[in-house]
Order: structure tokens, then C-alpha cells, then sequence
């Protein structure tokens, strides 16, 4: 485990490229961050400056064969991603790292029940048993604030709203109590209601697993209330880095 003074996440020169029929095109050009247990970095900037780009690269699930990892380092606690085989990362991926994706309808299996893609992440990661993995799916329901889980377990996406598949979605991602969370834009596709209902819960998760947050996000209200440090993209690069209330009292 690192030391306090050691970053869960350290992310140093990433550069990230697109194959496509008119060459190579540079995604992520040199970005560097670090984000320590229990703060969370904000990763702000308009559409298309690379922000989502870097988030899939920090879970390496970048589009294949088209996306690819060029240059720098990406190092969660004592593990190397950039140079981790497919196996490694399978093992990392929602045991020492979570994500969760802008738009939780597209993310989960419309054709699976909810128990059954939540039970998945323990029957890979914590137990053999699927009484177990069952248990721990109804907890981690719960533990999220949805009503029922007993019942909800059953059914499929498309038969809960979009703030009750954002919350299976955060509770996939925080099954194993991984040290870092990466959430991709979380709240973008719900209301302004719910979206205050999830950043509260997010933000309570976070304070009781003590874990490293990259948010990604546009709205600059979001990086406020949630943000310790943030990171303002342009052009796929970090033009500026402060703690979250310098960037608003002195921005550069």
C-alpha cells in the first residue's frame, strides 16, 4: 500500500492517438496529474478536449484497434498500466479501480438483470460463492439508497429510471472498494434533482471508503461542490492545475 505521502494514481506525459483513414490523430497530448486517497480531481474542459479520452486510458478500455497509448506512464499504487497485459488489467478493473460511465443505459447489459451484472463483479473479484456474490449484490443495493433491492435485483435496466441505473452503476463500480474511482461525466443525462441526489451519494462513498476520485465533468457547479484540486483541459492538454478554490478566486 502507498504511503500517505504517495498518490493512489500518478499520471505523468500521457499521450494517447486515433488511427484513421487520414493518419494519426493525437487525443491526449502530455498530460500529468496526481490524485492522493480520499481527494478527488476534478478533469474540466470543453467537448472534445480530451477528458473521456484520458479517463478510458486510465482503465485502458480504449476503442480497438483504433486507440492507442503512445507515450507516459499511468501507475495506480504499485501497478504499471500502460505496460499491464489484458489478463492484469481484468483483475484490476473493478477490484483496485472503478469507473462510472457518463450514460448507464449504454453501459449496462439491457438484456441481463440488474442482480445478475452487479453479482458478476463479486463472483469475479471476492467469492466463488453465488450466495455470496447475492448477499453482497442486496448490499451494495442498499448502500446506494435504492428502495427494494430484493425486487430490483430482478428486473432489467429498462424498468428503473435513469437516476436508479446510475446508482447500479455506482454500485458496480464500488463492489470491491477499489482505491480509485474515475467517473466519466456521471450526471450528465440526469435532471437537476437527481443529479444532486447522486453527487451527495458519490461524495459520502467517497468519505467513507477513503478513496482517490478523478470527476470528469464540464460544469464548473459540480467541480465546486465536489472537488479538491482540478485540472482544466483544452486541446487534449492540462493548460492549468489549482485546488478547486483558487481556480475560481484566481483564475489564470
Amino acid at each position: 500500500m502507498p504511503t500517505p505521502a504517495e498518490p493512489i494514481l500518478d499520471v505523468r506525459d500521457l499521450r494517447v492517438a486515433f488511427d484513421t483513414d487520414d493518419g494519426r490523430f493525437t487525443a491526449v497530448d502530455g498530460v500529468s496529474f496526481q490524485v492522493h486517497a480520499g481527494k478527488t480531481l476534478g478533469l474540466v474542459g470543453e467537448s472534445g478536449c480530451g477528458k473521456s479520452v484520458t479517463a478510458f486510458s486510465l482503465m485502458k478500455l480504449l476503442p480497438q484497434p483504433a486507440g492507442v497509448i503512445t507515450g507516459g506512464t499511468i501507475r495506480c499504487q504499485e501497478t504499471e498500466i500502460v505496460s499491464a497485459s489484458a489478463r492484469e488489467m481484468a483483475k484490476i478493473r473493478g477490484a483496485r479501480m472503478g469507473m462510472i460511465f457518463q450514460e448507464p443505459m449504454t453501459a449496462l447489459n439491457p438484456v441481463q438483470r440488474i442482480g445478475r451484472q452487479l453479482s458478476e463483479v463479486f463472483l469475479l473479484h471476492k467469492t466463488k460463492s453465488k450466495a455470496e456474490a447475492r448477499a453482497g449484490a442486496f448490499s451494495m443495493l442498499r448502500q446506494v439508497g435504492i428502495p427494494a433491492p430484493e425486487v430490483r435485483y430482478d428486473e432489467y435496466p429498462h424498468q428503473l429510471s435513469g437516476g436508479m441505473r446510475q446508482r447500479v452503476m455506482i454500485a458496480m463500480a464500488l463492489a470491491c472498494r477499489p482505491a480509485l474511482l474515475i467517473a466519466d461525466e456521471p450526471t450528465t443525462a440526469l435532471d437537476v434533482t437527481v443529479q444532486a441526489q447522486i453527487l451527495d451519494l458519490m461524495g459520502g462513498l467517497q468519505r467513507e471508503l477513503g478513496m482517490a476520485t478523478v470527476l470528469i465533468t464540464h460544469d464548473l457547479g459540480v467541480i465546486a461542490g465536489m472537488c479538491d484540486d482540478v485540472a482544466v483541459m483544452y486541446a487534449g492538454r492540462i493548460v492549468e492545475k489549482a485546488h478547486a478554490g483558487e481556480l475560481f478566486a484566481r483564475p489564470r
